[in-house]
């Protein structure tokens, strides 16, 4: 039996609300997570994202969620639209 070694390093961190949301890269896969969690309610939700897209779904966590949802690919004009 082998063991998989996971090491999860975490990009960033912030709370605002009362709901934090962290940003992790996983060195083995090379891998880049969003992870949100509200503090009030226990629930939250963990994402796979592109690494050059990290940064903005970071900012904009629910939008990434969401466009995570539909299987949209083009996240640029998804986040177009939400600023209009």
């Amino acid at each position: 039996m082998s063991a998989t070694i996971t090491r999860r390093t975490e990009l960033a961190h912030r709370t605002s609300d009362g709901i934090d949301v962290y940003l992790f890269w996983n060195e083995p896969t090379n891998r880049v997570t969003l992870n949100v969690f509200d503090t009030r309610t226990h629930d939250g939700f963990e994402i796979e994202v592109d690494g050059r897209h990290a940064l903005d779904a970071f900012n904009h966590p629910y939008a990434y969620a969401h466009a995570a949802r539909r299987g949209t690919t083009d996240l640029a004009a998804l986040l177009d639209g939400l600023a209009a």
